[in-house]
């Protein structure tokens, strides 16, 4: 088969990119190892018949800031059908002294429940807010911004009255912001646990920005998709396929084909080939796409940089169909919310963050989301019946002499169950219809990006955002080999659910193929 652009791997990110060049009139056609596209973006029956769940992502904060959706350049929304709940409460978190904390939409309430703990926090919160509300614009706009194709966050933050200042919390850990401006200890573990949704190191320097992610969710909640977040990858799907291009599922890329040191299509697994008359775009892991050429075609520091990449945390996933949702019992009353959980004091996140990096078995809760979209999104499930998924960072490796990850995932799963039932006892075997279960070994087999479980694309401390993200000096979308671009969690900005590495590979790809793109972004 031949078309224009042929793309390994139907994520999300992939999608938009193939969707923006189809508007630019290019044919296109995308190969996924998956038997269903759109990667992390996904929602499938996965347990019982009408029960939607989102296998990966739920919340889809992020990418509604993209112009993308802003502009709804893709008509998404308005011919799509793509529709966003936008969650009241935010959040709601457990504490290990049993109290607890509800984030809501409206920002005066969010105020109040801080100040049940500290006005000292409460104050602070609302200075961080507007502080923030000065420069999110320009966050915003690095990471809707290739590489190289713009000022870069330095040269912006550098035009800003604040610059300076915001320069050093970038380059802080979030947890130095977070222990800077809150004194009290439930307000800094609230923090952290949501520091901690994009699954990086919030002890790590330059994760400052972590702690002022919450302000994002303060606007917009914990945005989900009306059914599922399989609806961002069908509209992207049905775009694509209006504009002529395919998506072919079930093939496994395996290689590039390279002609006269030009990458102008891949092989799959089964023999087929894809040739590529403009080119090649690539969402396959940087760690898997170097052994699909010649070792002698990629530079000598692009192999560095490949072997020194660091592939994130480790995800560790539970499932299940219920009868009712998860009722958090509080002195104020019960609670519910769409993203709910618990969290450890913050030296039992600081551990957390220390087990993960030496490999440690996590055998306690420090950390935990409760996903309940059916709250809001009922049609997800028949008969007032509910999804849940516990989501939870675990190290890939098992101690030696473990039964192996087919038994231990059941005991993790007993020890967060029994954990979370301090706070919502209601939550009992009786109400369970089904579970299940996903290890690290697990997320990986259901989906080769995912290296050892992680799911966020890679870490992003200083060392893999940027210019640096996945490689330095090869940031902008461009590999070595002509022909060949990448984008996914792999590319800056990095992984969650924000298009943002999509757009703007489509953005590097339509000038190298001479087109004007004033007309197709928008």
């Amino acid at each position: 088969m031949e078309a224009d652009i042929v793309v390994a791997g139907a994520g999300h990110n992939s999608l938009i990119t193939a969707c923006y060049l189809a508007k630019a009139g290019f044919s296109t056609v995308l190969l996924d190892a998956r038997s269903i596209p759109g990667g992390g973006a996904a929602t499938e029956e996965l347990l019982d018949p009408g029960f939607l769940i989102d296998t990966c992502s739920t919340g889809h904060t992020l990418i509604r800031s993209n112009p993308l959706l802003l502009n709804d350049e893709l008509g998404l929304i308005g011919k799509y059908g793509l529709k966003y709940f936008e969650p009241d409460p935010v959040a709601h978190v457990a504490f290990p002294d049993g109290k607890q904390f509800t984030m809501y939409l409206d920002f005066e309430k969010t105020i109040e429940e801080i100040a049940r703990f500290s006005k000292k926090d409460a104050a602070a919160y609302r200075r961080m807010s507007k502080e923030y509300d000065t420069v999110k614009s320009i966050f915003t706009a690095a990471n809707f911004t290739p590489v190289g194709f713009g000022p870069s966050l330095d040269q912006r933050l550098a035009e800003h009255p604040q610059g300076k200042i915001w320069a050093r919390r970038r380059a802080m850990s979030a947890w130095d912001i977070i222990k800077l401006e809150f004194e009290d200890k439930h307000i800094q573990a609230f923090m952290l646990w949501m520091a901690f949704q994009t699954f990086v190191w919030y002890d790590q320097p330059g994760t400052g920005m972590l702690a002022y992610s919450i302000f994002a969710r303060q606007a917009r909640s914990w945005s989900i998709p009306e059914g599922g977040s399989g609806r961002l990858t069908a509209g992207l799907v049905g775009f694509l396929e209006e504009h002529g291009g395919k998506v072919i599922c079930d093939k496994v890329v395996s290689n590039l084909i390279i002609e006269d040191g030009r990458c102008v299509g891949v092989k799959t697994s089964d023999g087929d080939e894809y040739r590529a008359k403009k080119a090649v775009l690539s969402t396959v892991h940087i760690k898997h796409l170097i052994d699909m050429a010649p070792k002698e075609l990629w530079p000598e520091e692009f192999h560095f940089g490949v072997e020194t990449y660091n592939v994130g945390i480790s995800g560790f996933a539970a499932y299940f169909t219920t009868k009712s949702p998860p009722v958090f019992d509080t002195e104020l009353g019960p609670r519910s919310a769409v993203s709910a959980g618990a969290v450890g004091w913050p030296e039992d996140m600081l551990q957390l963050s220390l087990d993960i990096k030496l490999g440690r078995h996590i055998t306690n809760v420090p950390w935990i989301l409760v996903a309940t979209p059916t709250l809001v999104d009922p049609n997800r499930a028949p008969n007032g019946g509910h999804t849940v998924k516990f989501l939870s960072a675990q190290s890939f490796a098992l101690p030696a002499g473990s039964a192996g990850w087919d038994v231990v995932k059941h005991e993790v799963v007993d020890r967060q169950l029994a954990y979370l039932r301090q706070f919502m006892p209601s939550f009992t075997d009786d109400i369970i219809i089904s579970r299940y279960v996903k290890s690290p070994e697990d997320i990986w087999a259901t989906n080769r990006h995912m290296i050892n479980g992680a799911f966020h694309g890679g870490d992003r401390g200083p060392a893999f955002s940027g210019p640096n993200r996945p490689v330095p000096g090869w940031a902008s979308h461009r590999m070595p080999i002509p022909g060949l671009y990448q984008t996914g969690g792999t590319t800056h900005p990095g992984g969650s659910i924000t298009g943002a590495p999509g757009r703007n590979a489509a953005i590097v790809m339509l000038q190298d193929l001479g087109v004007d793109t004033a007309g197709i972004l928008s």
